[in-house]
């Protein structure tokens, strides 16, 4: 089990790392206790539902039990070979700034009189031994949500297109558009197999009916931009930390040419390494 305990100042991130983790396919849990972790964990273990990749947060939400963090994490280092502690920080002004813009309320407040980077200071002092025993240390205070997210992946993410779920999708224009969907092509300019009788009750999932749909020169050299096209955007997508893509094609009644043109989209991903899905919308109608 790969098992990553992030932990930090309020304010610095941990909110985005979390999703971040979630996205590239941890089962990620808020708010433990830090007594509660080496226990919890055990739990997850033998639970039915085993999680291959687990991604904690402990902060001091937990109060004093935050003090019981560092012999939590002796713990885990003793129990597990697979263990990250990611600690994630940033300067107080920029703290200060975040809780001021989101008019959140800190942990300590109420302890530090209402004075808000008394607040700060005291908890940098209680967490700042976790700093010196953490794997990774990550300062948030020039980084967006997204370059936070990017910086995630690259530490916990072998291949950064496994953080990058793409749906492969086709549809009939009769039936609907798809709003949704974050790319969408028209290929209602190729030739169309509902006319030949022997492919009209067949589908783009009939060999006969792909090979018609890309029979022609055009149809060729159309696959090949879209492709191009496609192996262009998908790392500017992942650079700028989107972890869902949608590409549609759409044809008249989405049964022939959008479905072929969906598929030859999604095998030309998985061949380039992407985690690509499909679905056909309106197949069946």
């Amino acid at each position: 089990m790969n098992l990553v305990v992030i932990t930090g100042m309020s304010g610095s991130g941990k909110s985005q790392v979390i999703d971040a983790m979630e996205d590239i396919g941890f089962y990620c849990v808020d708010n433990v206790p830090a007594f509660l972790l080496p226990t919890f964990v055990n739990l997850l273990m033998e639970s039915q539902n085993k999680h291959d990749q687990i991604a904690i947060v402990t902060d001091i939400r937990g109060g004093e039990m935050y003090d019981d963090l560092v012999s939590a994490v002796s713990t885990l280092r003793d129990e597990f070979n697979s263990f990250d502690f990611l600690y994630l920080e940033a300067e107080d002004k920029v703290l200060e700034r975040r809780f001021k813009e989101t008019r959140r309320k800190h942990p300590l407040i109420e302890s530090a009189g209402g004075v808000l980077p008394e607040a700060i200071r005291r908890e940098r002092q209680m967490v700042g031994k976790l700093r010196d025993i953490a794997d990774y240390v990550v300062d948030t205070s020039d980084l967006s949500a997204t370059e936070l997210r990017e910086r995630v992946k690259t530490i916990f993410l072998d291949n950064k297109k496994d953080g990058m779920s793409i749906l492969c999708m086709s549809y009939g224009a009769k039936h609907g558009g798809l709003s949704y969907a974050d790319l969408i092509f028209d290929v209602k300019c190729l030739p169309n197999p509902f006319y030949v009788p022997e492919l009209k009750d067949k589908t783009g999932l009939d060999k006969e009916v792909r090979d018609y749909v890309l029979s022609t020169d055009e149809a060729k050299e159309l696959r090949k931009k879209l492709f191009d096209m496609v192996d262009f955007l998908i790392p500017l997508y992942i650079k700028e930390g989107k972890s869902q893509l949608i590409i549609a094609f759409g044809c008249t009644g989405g049964q022939h040419r959008s479905v072929t043109f969906a598929l030859e989209m999604q095998q030309h991903l998985i061949q380039n390494g992407y985690n690509a899905g499909i679905n056909h919308r309106d197949i069946k109608k």
